[in-house]
């Protein structure tokens, strides 16, 4: 190995070994040299890279880094600065829009409230409208009574309870007179405010209401037994025995009599009616008359289930009414379940039962609405309840009583399932004697009995099973069941249909008809979920006409269309499954009750009612929010057309969502023209929100404000020729509109 030395370089002898290469080093860097080694294994002389070297490159890494981290703190301290300055400023931009907004609110709901005077204008149209009716009921001179006055109302019962041999269709002519009194006495108390009757009046006609259904039921009754005297001289030449229908377009009447007894004719179809019967082979041998009485009206549940789901008419404005309709701490079903626990007579359907007439109390507090659209201050800032109270679990009730949960599930929720189609009064009689001719006379036996239900109790058959009557049932024509109906039969005793006593349940969609067995003879009828149309899939309500608009509600099985005008409402069309149906009440005009009792009556339920929330999942929405909103949309919507947001369920409870657009011309609110808006009862905004936005955000539309009034909030923006048009709107279009709309709830149902 050889040393040698370069420029100033020394040479120090050592060992090739790594102590001593290491020796060498240190001893060169003490001294200021640097020190080399030529040969194998030798160290090598560093190069030189611009002056730096390897020891100097992870110093730049490092200062670069901690230049990025400076430069990217000082950004980061930039932007938050920015933030906060974009907050500072919005923060004063919204203070002074509720500075604005606080100091134009009380001027904003003065001239509402003159606006609002429509809503009295139209309640006093109506009161005149119903004093007329009346003196020109009295000129007509008609016989019919005035059901308001109580002289004409017992005197028109006491002589029909004298009438004697009555026939059937005799019963069916008075019927449809009973039935116009009934609808009369109904509507008077949904729509008549307190000023206008007096709580003594209101407690007087619902008596009136129970006593005529008991009334009409007990001639039907009166009317078979003088027609089941006679049933020989109408023996039928094939079977020797007699069958007839009767009807017309209020109610079917069925009778069959087993004169000759013969087993092989225990089978029979109604043909005109398409009701039917197989009897077990005890009654087929015995002197037994078996009658299908089908109303299409139901007087048997008791009053406050047939008016359960009645309109809010006061929904922001009489807290006690509408929001709280007991006063005493109850839950809405504890009022009703105690109705079914007390006892009752037996033969409620004949006589009004202790239940019954309980019931027209406690729907005084459900038909107690006012249609006086003035609210306090203090009334508006109490009113911001949930608009439905939950009620008290029905089953939890009835899983109290004995039988426990088994007992529950056989007893019908009112609130859940409602009958539709009306009821079916099936009954085995007993046959009275028969006419016998005697040369030139002819002889009967007069028994002193009157109406006899015949004694039946199912036997055994000899597979050891209970036998039992099977009947058949023609769903009528003019009712939709969406679903496969719920047979029950009406329990008198405990007040309420039961599913047990039925079995083997046929049903036949495309025939419309169901089948099925009974252990004895029921009074049944085919309910339906309350609620299956619910929640709406869409809704949208825009002005046609002068005082016109339309309202059209997407449901889950059918898209309602209903036309308003003036003080009456028209249904459009109902369309299920591209399908338009219900002919029979499409086209007529009619008062916004009366259209609401004959699409429940068809089986199109679109209006919730008082308990819907327990079944429909949707947010609560507050009865301020939602009442109000109502009420200004109706003021509006002569000009403006509103529709559904699917934003309205993220709001929260304390405020609606909805759409908003001005509509003068047919077809002129397009998607592009639609704005956001948001109603808690109190102060409305526009939303920079559109119904594409991925999150519901509250944030302001760009260069909008806050106002008292949606009337105000649309004013700014509105044109001109919009908003003359929304002073010229008629008082009556503007109560029917609001009408309608509290009594579909669109902006909590949907």
């Amino acid at each position: 190995m050889r040393w040698g030395s370069k420029a100033g370089c020394s040479l120090v002898p050592t060992k090739v070994a790594a102590a001593g290469e290491k020796a060498l080093r240190l001893k060169g860097a003490a001294e200021g040299r640097v020190i080399f080694c030529v040969g194998p294994g030798g160290p090598k002389p560093k190069k030189k890279s611009n002056g730096k070297t390897k020891d100097e490159k992870p110093k730049k890494g490092r200062d670069r880094k901690q230049k990025d981290k400076g430069e990217a703190q000082l950004q980061a301290e930039q932007e938050e600065a920015e933030r906060l300055e974009k907050e500072r400023l919005e923060r004063e931009h919204l203070k002074k829009l509720e500075e604005k907004y606080q100091g134009a609110r009380e001027s904003e709901l003065a001239e509402l409230n003159s606006l609002e005077q429509k809503f009295l204008s139209a309640q006093q149209w109506k009161m005149d409208y119903r004093e007329q009716a009346k003196w020109e009921h009295y000129l007509s001179c008609d016989g019919s009574p005035d059901p308001t006055v109580p002289q004409e109302m017992n005197t028109f019962m006491s002589l029909w309870r004298e009438d004697q041999d009555e026939s059937v269709q005799l019963v069916m002519e008075k019927g449809e007179v009973v039935l116009k009194l009934i609808e009369k006495l109904e509507f008077l108390l949904l729509e008549a405010s307190p000023n206008e009757i007096t709580e003594e009046q209101r407690v007087q006609y619902q008596e009136f209401i129970l006593q005529l259904q008991v009334l009409l039921h007990q001639k039907y009754n009166e009317a078979t037994q003088n027609l089941l005297k006679k049933a020989s001289m109408y023996e039928d030449s094939e079977t020797g025995n007699m069958h007839t229908v009767i009807k017309d377009k209020n109610t079917t009447f069925c009778i069959w009599v087993n004169l000759k007894k013969k087993p092989r004719f225990k089978t029979h179809m109604f043909q005109e009616a398409g009701h039917g019967f197989d009897l077990p082979k005890s009654l087929a041998l015995s002197s037994v008359a078996v009658r299908v009485l089908h109303t299409r009206y139901d007087h048997v549940s008791p009053l406050w289930l047939q008016c359960q789901g009645l309109p809010r008419q006061e929904a922001s404005d009489n807290e006690e009414s509408a929001e709280h309709p007991k006063d005493n701490g109850q839950e809405p079903g504890e009022e009703e379940e105690k109705g079914r626990e007390e006892p009752s007579v037996p033969a409620a359907e004949e006589t009004p039962s202790k239940e019954r007439k309980e019931s027209a109390a406690s729907l005084t507090e459900n038909s107690n609405n006012t249609d006086d659209k003035k609210e306090t201050e203090e009334e508006t800032e109490k009113n911001s309840d949930i608009l439905d109270e939950p009620s008290q679990e029905e089953g939890a009730v009835l899983q109290e009583e004995p039988g426990g949960r088994e007992e529950a599930a056989e007893v019908v929720d009112p609130q859940q399932l409602v009958p539709v189609g009306g009821v079916y009064h099936t009954d085995a009689l007993q046959l009275p004697p028969q006419a016998q001719d005697v040369r030139d006379w002819s002889m009967v036996e007069l028994l002193d009995v009157g109406w006899e239900v015949y004694p039946y109790s199912p036997g055994e058959a000899e597979d050891g099973t209970q036998a039992a009557v099977q009947i058949t049932l023609r769903l009528p024509d003019n009712v939709i069941y969406f679903e496969a109906p719920v047979v029950a039969r009406w329990d008198p005793a405990g007040q309420q249909w039961r599913t047990d006593g039925i079995s083997n349940i046929t049903y036949e969609a495309q025939e419309r008809s169901i089948t099925f067995g009974m252990g004895a003879f029921y009074t049944v009828a085919l309910l339906q979920d309350a609620h299956l149309n619910l929640p709406y899939q869409a809704w949208e309500l825009q002005p046609t006409g002068v005082d016109e608009g339309l309202c059209t509600v997407t449901a889950v099985f059918a898209t309602i269309q209903i036309q308003i005008k003036d003080n009456q409402c028209m249904l459009s069309s109902v369309v299920v499954e591209e399908e338009e149906v219900l002919s029979h009440i499409t086209g007529q005009w009619m008062s916004p009750f009366a259209l609401r009792e004959a699409l429940k009556r068809a089986g199109v339920n679109i209006f919730p009612a008082e308990h819907s929330h327990k079944y429909v999942p949707v947010p609560r929405k507050a009865a301020l929010a939602e009442g109000k909103a109502y009420e200004q949309m109706a003021l509006l919507a002569a000009a403006f057309a509103f529709a559904h947001s699917k934003w309205n369920g993220e709001a929260g409870p304390g405020q609606v969502v909805f759409k908003v657009s001005e509509h003068l011309k047919a077809d002129s609110a397009k998607d592009n023209h639609w704005s956001l808006y948001m109603f808690n009862g109190e102060k409305v905004q526009t939303l920079k929100l559109t119904e594409t936005s991925e999150a519901f955000s509250e944030e302001l539309e760009e260069e909008s404000e806050f106002h008292s009034t949606l009337y105000h909030m649309l004013k700014d923006l509105a044109s001109k020729e919009a908003m003359d048009k929304v002073e010229r709107a008629g008082s009556l279009f503007i109560d029917s509109v609001y009408q309608l709309l509290l009594a579909t709830r669109v902006l909590a149902f949907s």
